[in-house]
């Protein structure tokens, strides 16, 4: 029994001692490879037109009127809103009234 205690014992405290994460080297079979190349030399440039164009271009899309002509809907954080409209959904599933009975002696069906 204690030897099985202390098994377990060591085994927790190996899961929860933090993992160490390996340091980046260069590795010649990846980074010699013809599409990791390319990656190298168009990184700079979709780094450069995500912040000259493409975020400039949503900031003017989310203010009116531009917002407007295109649907845009603005939500920085939409977990409270999702949970907000499944508590609803719920709510409502648990007011509905059941369907009456076709059947004259068939009983009417138990809500959940």
């Amino acid at each position: 029994m204690l030897i099985r205690s202390l098994a377990v014992a060591l085994v927790a405290a190996f899961l929860a001692a933090p993992a160490s994460a390996g340091t980046t080297r260069y590795n010649p079979e990846r980074s010699g490879h013809p599409l990791r190349i390319v990656a190298y030399a168009l990184h700079p440039v979709g780094w450069t037109l995500d912040t000259l164009i493409f975020h400039p271009a949503w900031w003017l899309g989310t203010h009116e009127p531009l917002r407007t002509i295109f649907g845009v809907e603005v939500v920085f954080d939409d977990s409270a809103e999702v949970a907000r409209e499944l508590a609803a959904r719920r709510q409502e599933q648990r007011t509905v009234e059941p369907p009456a009975p076709t059947e004259p002696d068939m009983p009417a069906p138990t809500p959940n």
